[in-house]
C-alpha cells in the first residue's frame, strides 16, 4: 500500500508511507484534499454503516478510482439479503473501479438477509467471478464483543482459519485489515498466536488518528474496542480532558518497531481512520519524524 507522508526520516515516518486510509461513502467529497495529501494508488476503504448507503459507496468507488487510487470497498454480510443481491453488488463494485474488497460480517445485529458470516460470502464464487483479485478479511486483536460473549475466542481464530483456506484454494490474494485499537502491545501478542496458527496473512492494523478524548471514547464505545482503551475511557471520565486531542504517536512508534525488528509477524503497515477529521490527520502525519 503506498501511503500518506511525504517527509523522509525514521522508521516511523517510512512505515507510515504503507499506509491506507477509511472513508465513509459521503466524505467523497474531500477527494481533492485526498488527492493533495496522498501517494497515487493509495488504498481507500470505503465503509459501509447503513445498509441504504449501497448507492453512495459504489459512486464512491468509481471517483476514488478516477481520482487515481484503490477504492476497497466493505462488503458486510448482513447487509447483503441474497446471493442475486450480492452478484449484482459485487458487479457494480467491480465495474465501478475495485478489485479489491473487505469482506466481514458486519455490525448489525441482525441480518437483513440469508447471511451473517463472511465466509458466507466468499463460498459463492462472486468476487472471482468479477474479476476480484484481493480479499481484505476483518480482525481483531482485542477480540470481538458480539462474537467472543457468546462463543469464545477460539471461534475467531477459526473463522480466520477457514477464510485464509478459501483464498488460498481458490487463488486470490489475502490481507487481514483490524479493528483500530491503541496500543502496540495487543497487536504484537495477538500476530504471534496467529503466526503460530499457520496464518501468514499480512496484518495492516487500525489507527485512530488524532481526535479528542470525547470523540474516540464515543467511537471506542460504539465499536466494543477492548482493554487499549483503558487510558481513553480513563481520561473521558475527566471533564477538563474531554476536548484534549490525543495523538497515536507512540502507538504507530511502537508498530513501526515491530514491522522492523520482527517481519515475520507481518505487520504490514496501518491502516487510518480520520476519526478527528481530515485536517487533523494530515496535520499530525507533517509532524511525525
Amino acid at each position: 500500500m503506498n501511503a500518506p507522508i511525504a517527509a523522509a526520516g525514521s522508521s516511523t515516518a517510512s512505515f507510515l508511507r504503507l499506509s491506507s486510509i477509511e472513508i465513509t461513502p459521503k466524505q467523497v467529497e474531500k477527494l481533492p484534499l485526498l488527492k493533495e495529501k496522498l501517494a497515487p494508488g493509495c488504498r481507500v476503504f470505503v465503509a459501509l454503516i447503513d445498509a441504504g448507503d449501497l448507492a453512495a459507496q459504489i459512486e464512491a468507488v468509481k471517483q476514488i478510482n478516477a481520482a487515481g487510487f484503490r477504492p476497497v470497498p466493505h462488503v458486510p454480510a448482513r447487509f447483503v439479503n441474497d446471493e442475486a443481491g450480492l452478484r449484482a453488488r459485487i458487479k457494480a463494485l467491480a465495474d465501478a473501479g475495485s478489485d479489491t474488497m473487505l469482506v466481514l460480517g458486519g455490525g448489525a445485529p441482525e441480518p437483513i438477509g440469508q447471511y451473517d458470516a463472511a465466509i458466507q460470502l466468499m463460498q459463492t464464487g462472486v468476487f472471482q467471478a468479477n474479476g476480484v483479485k484481493t480479499l481484505g478479511l476483518a480482525g481483531h486483536p482485542e477480540g470481538n464483543p458480539d462474537i467472543t460473549k457468546v462463543h469464545g475466542e477460539a471461534v475467531l481464530l477459526k473463522a480466520l482459519k477457514a477464510k485464509q483456506a478459501y483464498l488460498k484454494a481458490n487463488g486470490l490474494q489475502g490481507f487481514i485489515a483490524t479493528q483500530f485499537l491503541f496500543e502496540a502491545g495487543p497487536v504484537t501478542e495477538w500476530a504471534k498466536g496467529l503466526r503460530a496458527e499457520g496464518i501468514d496473512l499480512p496484518i495492516y492494523v487500525g489507527i485512530p488518528g488524532p481526535a479528542t478524548i470525547k470523540t474516540l471514547a464515543k467511537y471506542a464505545a460504539m465499536c466494543g474496542v477492548g482493554n487499549s482503551a483503558r487510558f481513553i475511557r480513563k481520561q473521558a471520565l475527566n471533564i477538563a480532558k474531554l476536548l484534549t486531542v490525543n495523538t497515536p504517536d507512540d502507538f504507530v512508534a511502537g508498530l513501526a518497531q515491530v514491522h522492523y525488528q520482527q517481519p515475520e509477524l507481518g505487520i504490514a503497515g496501518p491502516h487510518l481512520y480520520p476519526f478527528g477529521g481530515f485536517d487533523k490527520l494530515f496535520d499530525w502525519l507533517k509532524t511525525v519524524k
